[in-house]
């Protein structure tokens, strides 16, 4: 990191971290899983209760639900910080995150450089909750740094921050080798191969088009919409064509999905396996020939990432964080309503060649933005930015 001599000692702050295994949680472990391997010297303080691990403090207050909240985390992470002294400290926050808060907060008291990265889209009402931060702390005085997983989700940070806060863009994190296809290559009907052994690798997936989605199935992700968005679909295909999807998650709403399959007479040819792990994600793509991001104020859509990397075409909304590595016609089809991305997902499902184009685009071209050596310099060159700040 330039600035620095040798390794870096950066100091994480998040509410939420492992054992949950939330967006925000697994992002935060890879980051730190990848800046040790860069050789950095890097802990996290969490109000996450959990086992043990290295690295890891957790400031853990008893509240109901496990909440991760701790009503003196300022104090502890004060005398945290002043233990471990970090060049740095990377805050963590979603919509609302008062432990991360709290860090920013104990950073800046503590005088060390600080980075906030938001996970997440803020809404109108949480645009108006900082606002009225703003107006009563003055947090954009603080000297912070702040970065967003998107374009879409720096734009409103941008607006209520004003220019006394840099909103930086840096990605979330994928290792993209490891999601690329192994594509075995399709014998011409001789059984051997095309001229001089070099024909174009196809996938090989169950009969139909094959629709994935995967996500929390939560209220705010709109899952029964989604679902509606298929059965919406489905009628815009021919009859001749078959359909089939799989949504893979759980969460809240799974019972009012389920319900609706029934109801709908969809329990044929969509289906809800639950969680899946990364292994058994990879595998699914592999069959896939359309993945649905439908959430309007997905921030970044790490999920729609992976499929992006596995050679799936995209379909999502224009508007959200799925935009800033799906471009219309190249990686996916993109909408700006519902019914776009009804339409884009019967297209898809009629057109063949368009498919496979896109398919095959994605195959041949790599997210670069997303690759780990991108987001570790993103990282880098904010932390250089708010040790300048801090002289």
């Amino acid at each position: 990191m330039r600035g620095y001599a040798g390794s870096v000692r950066i100091l994480h702050v998040s509410d939420c971290y492992l054992p949950r295994l939330g967006g925000i949680e697994v992002q935060v472990a890879d980051l730190i899983r990848m800046q040790r391997e860069a050789g950095h010297e890097v802990e996290v303080a969490t109000a996450t209760p959990g086992e043990p691990l290295p690295g890891v403090h957790r400031i853990v207050a008893r509240l109901p639900f496990d909440l991760p909240v701790h009503p003196f985390g300022t104090g502890h992470l004060l005398r945290l910080m002043a233990a471990r002294r970090p060049d740095v400290v990377h805050v963590h926050a979603g919509a609302v995150s008062p432990f991360a808060w709290m860090g920013a907060r104990a950073a800046v008291r503590a005088g060390l450089p600080a980075v906030v990265t938001v996970h997440s889209m803020w809404d109108p009402v949480t645009r108006g909750l900082y606002r009225g931060l703003r107006l009563l702390f003055e947090w954009q005085r603080w000297g912070l740094v702040g970065t967003a997983v998107s374009e879409a989700a720096a734009r409103p940070i941008r607006a209520v921050a004003g220019r006394g806060v840099p909103v930086h863009v840096v990605s979330n994190g994928l290792d993209v080798s490891g999601w690329r296809p192994a594509e075995p290559v399709r014998p011409m009907p001789d059984g051997g191969e095309a001229d001089g052994g070099e024909t174009e690798a196809v996938p090989t997936g169950g009969a139909g088009v094959h629709v994935v989605a995967v996500g929390r199935l939560a209220p705010r992700k709109q899952p029964v919409r989604l679902l509606r968005l298929l059965k919406d679909a489905r009628a815009q295909v021919p009859p001749e064509v078959p359909l089939r999807a799989t949504v893979v998650g759980d969460g809240p709403a799974r019972a009012q999905m389920e319900r609706y399959l029934r109801n709908n007479g969809m329990t044929g040819w969509v289906s809800l396996p639950g969680r899946y792990s990364r292994d058994q994600i990879r595998e699914l793509l592999a069959s896939a020939d359309v993945f649905v991001a439908p959430a309007p104020r997905e921030s970044f859509g790490l999920a729609a990432l992976e499929a992006r990397a596995a050679g799936v075409p995209v379909v999502a909304r224009a508007q959200s964080g799925v935009a800033d590595f799906v471009h219309p016609g190249k990686e996916g089809l993109l909408g700006r309503s519902f019914e776009d991305l009804v339409a884009s997902v019967a297209r898809l499902a009629r057109d063949r060649g368009l498919r496979e184009s896109i398919a095959a685009h994605n195959r041949r071209t790599e997210p670069v933005a997303s690759s780990w050596p991108a987001v570790l310099e993103g990282f880098d060159r904010c932390y250089e930015q708010a040790r300048t700040t801090k002289r």
